[in-house]
């Protein structure tokens, strides 16, 4: 029965002739289960979903704030909600350029803009196009080349070179930079694509929605939704033609984003199932090293399948059923050597993707899985499935409390703010880097910025959350900078600065506060910093996910569970900012509301440590960062040590001995370095020097660069050779 189904195919047998084994239904309700388990539920996909909503919001306002005129997406598994822990499936960003008016037609020009006409040649690949240079002033072709962007043909042509992205990108990046395809960025988890934007979509996009007219789905509702998305043109020449550097693809991102959000569960569970089977079994049959049966293959074939089958076929206990639907697909296109584009007509998705020998190996490998029964699917090592397939119905827990569903919306958090704070780290540099300004009104500048952008009426709400954050955090470094200026110069503090602190202490649960304590230590007002200490050890319980937007990632990346299931039920701003504990900086211009030790952490560099900065040490490096757990500690430390309360100066330098000296701890931490050097800064007031310099040593021997223990190493080897 079940071979019968594998040669549906190619005898053309219609989909709806084939029976399907009974115990099918039970399987694919156990299967259904198993996959709300393990994040494949409609409540965490709407929050992936809103995460990465979000997420765009903030790109496009920290953009404007930089003067970009740019837009910016998350497309792909993360942002469409059909990937699991398992998976690791990587993040995939596009970003356009609106200061480029593509244009399809010459109905398309714009006076004053940098026109590019999209063109086509007889031997163009399907696909792409090249984008010849048009006059900004008059709808007529550029005849000579006054830009390094643009290149000439053997006509005399202009056309926009799709090599300037990489460029821009090996620029921006450094070592860092890598290339896959179109994408450019600085790390392998991470796609990003600078892209062009049409308004326009060209003929073999817009013959597809006559042809879905015919089909089940999609509906005519997001068909008419569709015809407004666009499309983009990415900055990929195809792998065999010899203007490879001039073309461009054309790739409908939005069109294909509304059909993904317009899935209920089965499709989207189903989706998750061919990603997993393709992972674990497609790739074993495929030999050749540059070959690959991706995950947009995957997609393409379900969306195939959802328009040749009705949507009776598409409920919980057929999920089985629609796995074998889609697998039918994919053998149907290996059998004829060719894989359609769903949307844009003519394309091949196996052209420099998958070989004809590798599509000849991974036909039988397919036809076995439906052969089989599926049993393929008790194989599935992603997520456990195979585990908890097998364990269903005895040992399941109810979504969305248990520990993978929880452990997926804490992370989704922590990298939502860590994105946040990513932002705000580059605004902070960009302000410090500007010489010519005053740093309080550069603040008041970028503040009164968002806020205007607050009230658009275009502004969405994910908008303004991230308006709200940038704003109270820009305060808090305001307040900070006023009171440094005054801290030093001698000079009273204004009415206003209280108020500034007031507006900006539920930044997070410790991070400001601790700024707070920390000015009021400076100034000497040790109860006062006493009292806004207690109030964060209070607050900084084992519940508290620490956060940063250096870059960096703490080695023992696991989230308090605490943590975790605190955000099921809390994923507004406001409340998960009672759960998040950002590290605590210092910029050069606040160093006067830091105790001294700190200022060192602002000089790091010796030699040619500068050299030798990455990316994103090269935004922050010559601030003074520390986690907020252990600066709690050490500010406690020198406050109790400076009121003479003796018991308590001993817990907090207890306190941080723990973390620092516990592996476990210490791996937790994103600047453990920083930690270390205030251990040894507590050892040499207690009068052990040479405790202190093995501490810096030790320091030195996890980071050797850009680390200011080789300053205090430095001044303590000399005192004690004198």
């Amino acid at each position: 029965m079940i071979y019968f189904i594998s040669v549906c195919v190619y005898k053309k047998i219609s989909y709806f002739q084939v029976m399907f084994p009974a115990f099918f239904h039970h399987l694919s309700l156990v299967l259904y289960q198993v996959l709300e388990c393990v994040g494949v539920n409609p409540w965490v996909v709407e929050r992936r979903r809103h995460t990465f909503l979000h997420r765009e919001a903030a790109w496009d306002v920290h953009v404007h704030q930089a003067g970009l005129d740019r837009t910016n997406f998350h497309f792909g598994s993360q942002s469409e909600g059909t990937t699991t822990p398992g998976l690791q499936s990587d993040t995939d960003q596009l970003s356009t350029q609106n200061n480029i008016n593509v244009m399809f037609s010459w109905a398309d020009w714009q006076r004053g803009r940098l026109n590019l006409l999209m063109v086509r040649e007889e031997d163009t690949p399907p696909q792409h196009y090249l984008l010849q240079g048009i006059r900004s002033f008059i709808p007529q072709p550029v005849t000579h080349i006054d830009h390094p962007d643009f290149v000439t043909d053997s006509q005399g042509r202009v056309f926009y070179s799709n090599m300037t992205v990489v460029g821009l990108s090996a620029a921006h990046w450094g070592d860092e930079h890598r290339r896959h395809g179109p994408s450019n960025s600085w790390s392998d988890d991470w796609d990003y694509v600078l892209a062009l934007y049409c308004k326009t979509l060209p003929s073999e996009i817009m013959s597809w929605f006559t042809k879905m007219q015919h089909g089940y789905w999609p509906s005519q509702e997001t068909l008419q939704a569709a015809r407004l998305c666009g499309c983009f043109l990415v900055p990929d020449g195809h792998h065999g033609s010899v203007n490879q550097e001039i073309e461009w693809r054309i790739t409908p991102n939005l069109i294909e984003r509304l059909l993904m959000f317009s899935l209920n569960m089965v499709p989207i569970k189903c989706l998750v199932v061919l990603k997993m089977l393709k992972k674990q079994e497609f790739f074993k049959h495929i030999h050749c090293e540059n070959c690959k049966f991706t995950t947009f293959h995957c997609k393409t074939a379900l969306f195939f399948t959802l328009n040749r089958t009705p949507p009776t076929l598409w409920i919980k206990h057929r999920l089985i059923e629609c796995i074998v639907r889609c697998l039918q697909t994919i053998l149907e296109f290996l059998n004829q050597g060719e894989f359609p584009h769903f949307i844009v007509e003519g394309v091949d998705l196996f052209d420099g993707k998958l070989c004809r020998e590798c599509q000849v190996s991974l036909e039988p490998a397919i036809q076995g899985m439906i052969q089989d029964d599926m049993h393929v699917l008790f194989h599935l090592q992603s997520d456990d499935l195979g585990q908890r397939l097998m364990a269903l119905p005895h040992d399941v827990r109810p979504y969305p409390g248990d520990d993978v569903n929880a452990g997926i919306c804490g992370k989704l958090a922590r990298d939502l703010f860590e994105h946040y704070l990513a932002h705000v780290r580059s605004v902070c540099s960009r302000l410090c880097n500007n010489a010519e300004a005053d740093m309080i009104t550069s603040l008041n500048n970028e503040i009164n910025i968002l806020e205007s952008l607050a009230v658009n009426a275009r502004t969405t709400q994910y908008d303004n959350n991230y308006i709200k954050f940038v704003v109270k955090y820009l305060t808090s470094v305001k307040a900070s900078v006023t009171s440094s200026s005054c801290i030093q110069s001698g000079d009273p503090f204004p009415q206003d600065i209280w108020q500034l602190y007031g507006e900006s202490l539920n930044t997070d649960v410790a991070s400001s506060k601790l700024k707070l304590a920390s000015m009021h230590y400076c100034r000497g007002e040790l109860w006062r910093a006493a009292s806004v200490l207690n109030e964060v050890e209070f607050d900084l319980d084992d519940s508290v996910q620490p956060v940063c937007g250096c870059g960096r990632e703490p080695a023992n990346d696991k989230l308090p569970k605490k943590f975790c299931e605190y955000t099921v039920q809390n994923d507004s701003h406001e409340q998960l900012a009672k759960k998040l504990a950002f590290c605590v900086r210092f910029l050069r211009e606040e160093k006067f509301c830091a105790p001294q030790f700190l200022w060192c952490e602002m000089y790091r560099a010796v030699g040619d440590d500068v050299d030798h900065r990455d990316f994103n040490e090269r935004h922050w490096m010559d601030w003074a960062e520390v986690d907020a757990r252990p600066f709690l500690l050490y500010l406690q430390y020198l406050t109790y040590r400076g009121l003479g309360v003796r018991h308590r100066q001993l817990e907090a330098f207890h306190g941080l001995e723990d973390i620092v000296l516990s592996l476990d701890k210490l791996k937790q931490l994103y600047h453990w370095e920083t930690a270390l050097n205030l251990l040894g800064h507590c050892w040499e007031l207690e009068g052990d020097v040479q405790r202190a310099l093995r501490v810096y040593k030790a320091s030195l021997l996890l980071r050797p660069r850009n680390n200011a223990a080789n300053w205090h190493k430095q001044r303590l080897e000399l005192m004690l050779n004198n």
